[in-house]
């Protein structure tokens, strides 16, 4: 590197050059963009990560009626709040592994019936008090309880016993789990003081931030954590504005008024990408947007009529027109190449004849109400649109209603028999299943039952022969396909975008967006 181009990196480096400036410069002296980036990527490496200043984000999801209480965590912005102030046992780590949270390490027995998780030494709540195991059995207690609301509770029925060995969490399962250790990574698992029971709403937790103010749906301030023991948390303050506007929140970002903003609308990235001092971020996800029918209400509890309607969406044109590329066709399972034992099946393609045929075969002749909102997936009612038209050529009508964006998480989804929704994806196949598709699962938002899926499921946890357990997830990938009550047409990339007054972005293909939701942690305000 010339001397002039390793200034030019350096200044970019600690805020006192842009980006855009620096490689508009570097391609001037006959350096190609690429190299300029990565050239970049590597002086911002090597200057470190600066401390102090203030993150603010822009998120998309927020309602007034949102929770506190992680358990009930519906939504990105009660995710990402849960996650600053607090933690759970274990974190998932780029490559699809684990790393120690609360936990500093963890084992299992041969038959992958028995777990330990040893609390890491030292390690407190943010209001000073010394966390034990005890708060961590008392934390999973509250999540399986009789009266539990928890979105993790699918993930722990199987849970026999829970108890101390010192301080190691020792867990007993009825059912051999080899997947156990990725239940406790789930957003709602935090650990809470005496596990939350007392007070599940007072954001006490061991996270690198402390909520200082924050108005539900609209607003929320944190605070460095001067019990935090660990190495996250660059900026002295996290601001974090609910703004469900897709306009809105790019204009916030574009403005200055934010300084990372999530799920970019696929129609404008490009444009977004190109403005002075902004940097787009587009990562291959799990996430996908989706039309759930309730499997257990008329008229969607009769298969030909959900046949018909999976037969009657245009998948690549969703994906052309809504994703605009950002994104791939999905076949009506949650599951994709993302995940590491994914295996192809016959992809459904849209058929005006076929959706027709089972249409007529159901016996239904009404018009089918389909609920929508921006706040479900970026675009949404567009691809409601798209929908009613692809449908209208196989003659079957869709009556579109456009809900409110304020409480469609609470109002709608999992409670209305047809809607839009959005799914972030699993780390494993065996906990996306679990979450959403088990029978006894709170958050089976299909209402999907069925007994030899469920079987496969628990087969599946036990089976340590990968080519086994690889074919047991594609069939229960096909039961979905063919009996469920999920509609995938589409699996999009994550959009984040930046401006260049913070740095340490990262791709993370898993889990979520914002770098897994730990983005506002591990990113920092240039000097």
């Amino acid at each position: 590197m010339n001397k002039q181009l390793k200034y030019y990196a350096q200044r970019a480096a600690i805020g006192l050059m842009s980006r855009r400036e620096f490689v508009g410069r570097a391609m001037a002296l006959g350096v190609a963009a690429t190299t300029a980036n990565a050239m970049l990527a590597n002086a911002v490496r090597a200057a470190g990560p600066q401390t102090g200043g203030t993150i603010r984000l822009g998120i998309q999801g927020g309602a007034t009626t949102d929770s506190l209480d992680p358990a009930l965590a519906a939504n990105s912005v009660a995710s990402q709040v849960n996650l600053l102030w607090g933690e759970t046992l274990l974190q998932l780590v780029k490559g699809g592994g684990l790393e120690g949270r609360v936990a500093e390490s963890f084992e299992g027995s041969d038959d992958a019936k028995t777990w330990r998780f040893r609390i890491r030494d030292g390690i407190t709540f943010s209001n000073g008090r010394s966390v034990t195991a005890q708060d961590v059995i008392a934390t999973i207690d509250r999540h399986v309880g009789e009266d539990t609301k928890s979105g993790a509770l699918g993930l722990l029925r199987d849970i026999d016993s829970v108890s101390a060995d010192g301080n190691t969490v020792v867990i007993g399962l009825k059912n051999a789990n080899a997947d156990l250790p990725y239940y406790m990574q789930d957003y709602h698992l935090v650990i809470q003081p005496e596990g939350g029971k007392n007070d599940p709403l007072a954001a006490v937790g061991t996270g690198p931030y402390v909520l200082k103010d924050h108005e539900m749906g609209v607003r929320f301030l944190f605070e460095k954590n001067p019990n935090y023991w660990g190495d996250y948390g660059y900026a002295s303050e996290i601001e974090l504005i609910v703004i469900n506007d897709n306009t809105a929140r790019v204009a916030a970002l574009q403005s200055g008024q934010v300084d990372l903003i999530d799920r970019v609308p696929p129609r404008t990235a490009g444009l977004v990408g190109r403005a002075p001092n902004i940097n787009v971020h587009s990562v291959p996800s799990a996430g996908h947007y989706v039309f759930i029918m309730h499997c257990n209400s008329a008229p969607f509890d009769n298969n030909d009529l959900r046949t018909a309607l999976k037969y009657g969406i245009n998948r690549q044109e969703l994906v052309d027109k809504i994703l605009f590329g950002y994104g791939s066709v999905g076949n009506d399972t949650p599951i994709n190449e993302s995940y590491p034992l994914f295996d192809d099946i016959e992809q459904r393609e849209y058929d005006p004849d076929k959706a027709k045929f089972h249409f007529d075969k159901s016996g239904f002749d009404g018009t089918i109400l389909l609920r929508t909102s921006d706040n479900s997936f970026p675009g949404a009612p567009d691809a409601a649109a798209l929908f009613q038209q692809s449908l209208a050529a196989a003659g079957i009508p869709l009556e579109i209603k456009r809900e409110p964006n304020d409480g469609y998480w609470s109002e709608v989804w999992n409670k209305q028999p047809f809607c839009t929704s959005y799914w972030g994806g699993r780390p494993s196949q065996d906990q996306m299943f679990s979450t959403a598709y088990l029978s006894t699962a709170d958050w089976n938002d299909t209402r999907f039952f069925n007994d030899q899926f469920d079987q496969l499921l628990l087969t599946a946890r036990a089976e340590l022969d990968q080519t086994k357990r690889q074919q047991m997830y594609t069939d229960m990938s096909n039961l979905i396909r063919d009996e469920g009550g999920l509609i995938c047409p589409m699996f999009n990339d994550f959009i984040d975008a930046q401006s260049d007054r913070i740095e340490g972005w990262e791709d993370i293909p898993i889990g979520f967006a914002f770098m897994n939701y730990t983005a506002p942690m591990r990113m920092w305000v240039k000097a």
